[in-house]
């Protein structure tokens, strides 16, 4: 797995408390900071409003489709692609191409 340096600020509390965890598992702090964040985004991926934020911001152009396929499975990022494909061509929602009442 490829690893990307970061800096990021963290309250005390949670270094001191990361710091103990990785004493008791024999871990790294790193390790320890990026097993509960990859807990956090598993858990924030599943929620249903997750998933449809991410198809709004593929569907404004603020990320691609491979991101999409990083957050979606198949087939559900496969409805997306369409979704965008005919919201650019004017059929989406507003785009007029729905029958009228």
């Amino acid at each position: 797995m490829s690893k990307m340096k970061i800096t990021l600020r963290v309250p005390k509390d949670l270094v001191k408390r990361a710091n103990v965890a990785a004493k008791i598992t024999q871990k790294s702090r790193g390790e320890i900071m990026s097993e509960a964040l990859r807990d956090h985004l598993v858990e924030l991926e599943g929620e249903e409003a997750f998933k449809e934020d991410v198809f709004d911001l593929y569907l404004d152009g603020h990320i691609s489709l491979r991101t999409v396929n990083q957050f979606l499975d198949s087939e559900n990022a496969e409805s997306v692609r369409i979704s965008k494909t005919l919201f650019d061509q004017g059929q989406g929602p507003g785009g007029g191409s729905a029958p009228k009442e």
